[in-house]
């Protein structure tokens, strides 16, 4: 196959795809270029289907410091387990990408990203998810694309496509968004307090800046030769088992679906699929026979289930539990939970429950990540927490989930934008989000827990956050709109849109889109409903508590700030941090330095930091003209004696300004170690001070 070459223009970038050159035994190949910035992408999709009911997609993001010229750290030095980012951008590139393929799609699919080149100036998950789409479409693995995503920032009142992170830097909005031709598939962001008519601006825009990329994609199929693509068959099953089958469940199911707890619901579903066992399957003989319709047994429950859960909302407006479309479960929240905790929170809403927890640590408790932008420090990390026990199963615990770090990375976005500046506030926070109930959207529950924690760790945010789950079932012109939706609505429904904010505005969003794609009068709708729903679990919440509290825990270090000339941080460290380490010997506190000067004291003992700020202040200290000291005689000399007046700063006191009298030798009046008072008389552009004895004495003897 010869090298094909696209190119297109984004905003201010070209983006180039190629295909034909690298990669040639992969189904699809594709390398994606902008700049500097290169990312290969293959799929590779096998012939035979595995025996399983879901669609066995998997998506690999690969970081190459060789990309950026650097050589990894660590004993190994060669790229280990995948990043946070790592596992965030394969997540970007799988949420829009999934719905593409056909339903009942079983052949195990592999896509892989792999990072050649990066210089920063080109958000790179772009790219890597174009390329996704891409390689997809220029195979012949069955994919309804091409799909492209777009980041979208706004500076300075303008919106602009995939910004550099210079400019991002600037932006009060960082949003992905994917999607079709036809409309949006993925959403995710962070966003400064904006409103939900910018938000909708910002995904309207984002679903123009992404169609060139489409062209692009097709215009590069059609000149590799448009491959067919391969033959594919969904599996069915026999009317003969099929019809009598669904006539015997659907009305237990229907039973089943008007009952409000989730635990007596599934048990009503387990209970209809063993009376359906027993009545059509346990009769049959052979092995083989038995398995398969076991299995089919499961697929047509849960069809059923899909379309009598559906028709309920649409025909009759009432939802599984028994709630209209806009009505929020009942919410319930506690705080000062855990005594020994710095600040902890209970959000419980319907039968999702979250305890949130709050620590505050120094500058050593900050995260180091050392990525292919480079070695960076973070302040404030949120972790998600899933265990078994939460959703009432037995399973393996142990390590993070792909999933438990995309919802703990999208709540860490939404609470991000309430904390204190860290001038004001100079602590590192860590929030744990504990799930220990869930039926719906404990990503959201993370966010109102995480908030009540921070009220109680006296942490002084800039407002209080609430998160929302919306829903969507959508048959032909027949469309509900769903407010805080349960697991099964998640589940059976045809979108997940969470929204997370404050009454100010919204500071987190994301959304995923099972079918082709939704309109934008759609997502009007959710925002307004998120808009209500998020005032509501609010006025729930600050029912709690509404303010934080006066002071922080007495188990928390407390932080003193102060600021030296930097020209004086060398000496507040000393040779090789003698002299620091001093002090932290000294006082049992904790000292952390900047370069600017800016020097943060920690201690949960107010006195110890006081007398380190002392010391400090002692050290940096400069003499003032006009002003008495007093000070030890360090050295004699024939002209005069050295005194110092401040730590490590002395002065020269003249044989001249000892005494009012002549004096013939130094040491008829003073020795070395001897403490006495002087005035400073004169400060000279080298910093020689000049000081004198006698001026404090009085001008004539006493009689």
């Amino acid at each position: 196959m010869k090298k094909i070459v696209v190119t297109g223009k984004i905003g201010d970038s070209t983006i180039t795809i190629e295909t034909g050159r690298l990669a040639k035994q992969a189904d699809g190949s594709v390398l994606v270029t902008s700049g500097n910035n290169m990312v290969l992408v293959t799929a590779v999709s096998n012939r035979e289907p595995k025996d399983v009911d879901f669609f066995p997609l998997t998506v690999e993001y690969q970081e190459k410091f060789y990309a950026t010229g650097k050589i990894p750290g660590g004993y190994f030095k060669r790229e280990g387990r995948p990043t946070n980012k790592a596992t965030l951008t394969a997540r970007l590139i799988d949420r829009p990408i999934r719905p593409c393929f056909p339903e009942g799609y079983r052949c195990e699919t592999q896509v892989v990203a792999t990072v050649l080149s990066f210089d920063g100036t080109f958000p790179i998950e772009v790219l890597a998810s174009l390329g996704a789409s891409a390689a997809l479409h220029v195979s012949d693995i069955p994919f309804n694309g091409p799909t492209a995503a777009v980041q979208v920032a706004r500076i300075d009142g303008k919106l602009k496509a995939n910004p550099s992170a210079v400019e991002l830097e600037k932006s009060d909005m960082d949003i992905i968004v994917a999607g079709t031709r036809n409309g949006l598939l993925m959403v995710e962001g962070e966003t400064n307090f904006i409103s939900e008519a910018d938000c909708l601006a910002a995904l309207k825009f984002g679903h123009e800046s992404l169609k060139p990329m489409l062209d692009m994609q097709d215009q590069l199929r059609e000149q590799s030769g448009s491959v067919a693509r391969r033959s594919f068959t969904a599996p069915s099953i026999d009317a003969d088992f099929d019809t009598p089958v669904r006539a015997f469940v659907s009305p237990l199911i229907k039973e089943a679906l008007m009952i409000r707890d989730k635990g007596q619901r599934y048990d009503a579903y387990a209970k209809a699929k063993a009376d359906a066992k027993a009545k059509f399957v346990s009769t049959l003989t052979d092995d083989k026979m038995i398995g398969k319709r076991g299995k089919d047994l499961g697929t047509i429950i849960e069809d059923v289930k899909y379309k009598l859960s559906r028709d309920l909302v649409l025909d009759t407006g009432k939802r599984i539990d028994g709630r209209d479309t806009t009505t929020i479960r009942p919410i319930w929240c506690e705080v000062a939970l855990l005594p020994r905790t710095h600040g902890s929170g209970l959000f419980t809403r319907g039968e999702t429950q979250v305890l949130g927890t709050v620590t505050l640590g120094t500058g050593d408790d900050e995260q180091m990540i050392d990525d292919l932008a480079g070695l960076t420090h973070k302040k404030f990390m949120l972790h998600y927490n899933f265990p078994p026990f939460s959703v009432g199963e037995a399973g393996r615990m142990g390590g993070q989930s792909r999933r438990e770090i995309g919802h703990g990375f999208l709540a860490e976005r939404a609470v991000k934008a309430i904390l204190p500046d860290f001038e004001k506030f100079p602590y590192t926070i860590r929030i744990v989000s504990e799930v220990l109930e869930s039926n719906g959207s404990s990503s959201m529950g993370t966010v109102c827990s995480a908030s009540l924690a921070l009220l109680d760790a006296g942490v002084p945010i800039k407002g209080n956050v609430a998160g929302i789950a919306m829903g969507l079932i959508k048959e032909g012109d027949k469309v509900a709109v769903l407010s805080d939706i349960l697991g099964d609505e998640d589940h059976l429904g045809d979108m997940d849109f969470k929204v997370a904010g404050t009454r100010k505005g919204v500071t987190s969003l994301q959304m995923d889109i099972k079918i082709d794609s939704i309109d934008f009068k759609v997502m009007e709708q959710a925002l307004k409903q998120a808009y209500d729903g998020r005032n509501h679990i609010l006025d729930e919440m600050e029912k709690t508590m509404s303010v934080a509290r006066g002071e922080i825990s007495p188990f928390a270090p407390r932080i003193e700030t102060i600021k030296i000339r930097p020209e004086k941080v060398r000496e507040v460290i000393g040779a090789g941090g003698k002299v620091i380490k001093g002090i932290i010997e000294e006082t049992g506190v904790k000292i952390d330095i900047e370069d600017d000067g800016t020097i943060h004291i920690a201690s949960a003992d107010p006195v110890a930091a006081k007398r380190a700020i002392e010391i400090i202040n002692g050290i940096c200290a400069e003499a003032e003209v006009g002003k008495t000291y007093k000070g030890k005689v360090v050295k004699i000399m024939d002209f005069g004696a050295f005194v110092e007046i401040l730590p490590n700063n002395s002065g020269l006191l003249h044989i001249s300004e000892i005494a009012h009298e002549r004096i013939r030798n130094v040491t008829d009046v003073l020795n070395e170690g001897d403490v006495i008072d002087v005035k400073v008389m004169d400060v000279d552009r080298s910093g020689r001070i000049k000081l004198s004895r006698k001026a404090l004495l009085p001008a004539t003897p006493p009689q």
